[in-house]
């Protein structure tokens, strides 16, 4: 059953959602692990492409795209995964994803706007209610 953990970003801004997602798939791709990242459309997928080449200067995250002709470890798509990926799921958009019960893990990412507060509370919800093992992380500046 997938585990799936809501992640908050600080409502003063101090981790943006970049660099949020830029830790999370960091981690997890150095502990062996395949990771796909759901973004909302074409522009925000290109927008955090161009991020995770640079959202912490001591590191290097090599990503692909998933229209990409060779995936790496990290992919980046607003279409659906891959039928291979089924490790860590990601999502920044504001819905259930379809396929999320394929993975082993997923990553909710919660922002401070009122849609985003209100569509978190409604996949919490949805995940428990089905019970989907859930957990809950406050993110803080490193």
């Amino acid at each position: 059953m997938t585990k799936i953990d809501f992640y908050v970003l600080p409502k003063d801004g101090s981790v943006p959602i970049e660099v949020a997602i830029g830790r999370l798939a960091e981690k997890a791709s150095a502990r062996g692990h395949q990771v796909f990242i759901q973004t909302e459309h074409e522009g925000q997928t290109h927008q955090l492409d161009d991020a995770l080449w640079t959202f912490r200067p001591s590191s290097f995250l090599p990503h692909s795209l998933v229209t990409d002709a060779f995936l790496e470890q990290v992919i980046i798509g607003h279409e659906d995964p891959p039928a291979a990926c089924s490790d860590v799921f990601i999502n920044v958009t504001k819905a259930i994803p379809g396929c999320f019960s394929r993975f082993a893990r997923m990553a909710e990412i919660v922002t401070h706007d009122e849609a985003a507060i209100a569509a978190s509370r409604e996949a919490w919800r949805f995940y428990r209610d089905r019970g989907y093992p859930l957990a809950k992380h406050e993110l803080r500046a490193p």
